[in-house]
């Protein structure tokens, strides 16, 4: 086939099974973060906690997941934990949403980790002079800090997601690739196919990277005391 002869009239015909592909790519991506953020918050404080019993189960499953590929754990996620566990299969979203959240949660979980203790160990001691529980220093004081600190890191890892999404398309999710898929096996061309995938997921990430900046900058405008409130409301 010559490089240079496209046809994309073949994109055209199929680009339903893109549009649905782009739904369940954002689908997928969004739950996965979503979830991977909140075991991750619990997960990172986990490892931030001086009791054993709370610390080394969350610093195993994250070396586990951390330390493993994504393909594997969607294999043994879709065939045989959730048929474990349930008795049955709940078809590709279930488990691919699955798949996401929790090695999602490992990341996110070193993510909130350093975070954490990247705050002076001054604020929580000063927080409880002045009363706080540790719950309430934390939530107050040591997470609003941190959470600035978290926005590059956390903005990162919902770009990596996005194209890890890719990978649930090996348990037949209707997704981005699939659609080329199917173009690839009609047709018995790839380049058009995979291009086109490519550029969509281009075009997803590029967006997401535009958007994270813009949060980072209010982030960095907001906390800085340097800032007058008017200088802030200029910007």
């Amino acid at each position: 086939m010559d490089l240079f002869d496209f046809r994309w009239d073949i994109i055209w015909n199929y680009r339903d099974f893109y549009i649905t592909g782009i739904w369940v790519t954002l689908a997928l991506t969004l739950v996965g973060y979503i979830g991977g953020v909140f075991f991750g918050v619990l997960l990172g404080l986990a490892q931030t906690s001086k009791n054993k019993i709370i610390y080394w189960p969350a610093k195993i499953y994250v070396d586990v997941f951390r330390g493993t590929p994504m393909l594997v754990q969607i294999y043994i996620i879709h065939l045989a934990l959730i048929p474990t566990l349930f008795g049955q299969s709940y078809g590709w979203f279930i488990s691919g949403a699955a798949a996401l959240i929790l090695n999602s949660a490992a990341y996110n979980a070193e993510i909130f980790r350093a975070g954490i203790q990247s705050i002076d160990k001054g604020q929580m001691e000063a927080a409880r002079s002045l009363g706080l529980t540790h719950s309430q220093a934390m939530r107050k004081v040591i997470l609003p800090q941190a959470v600035r600190r978290m926005v590059p890191p956390l903005g990162n890892e919902f770009i990596t997601l996005l194209k890890d999404s890719s990978l649930i398309n090996v348990i037949a999710a209707t997704d981005i690739l699939y659609a080329s898929k199917m173009i690839a096996g009609t047709y018995s061309r790839v380049w058009e196919p995979y291009l086109f995938a490519a550029f969509l997921y281009l075009i997803m990430t590029f967006i997401v990277t535009k958007v994270i900046a813009y949060i980072e900058h209010r982030f960095s405008i907001e906390y800085n005391p340097r800032k007058s409130k008017k200088e802030r409301a200029e910007t």
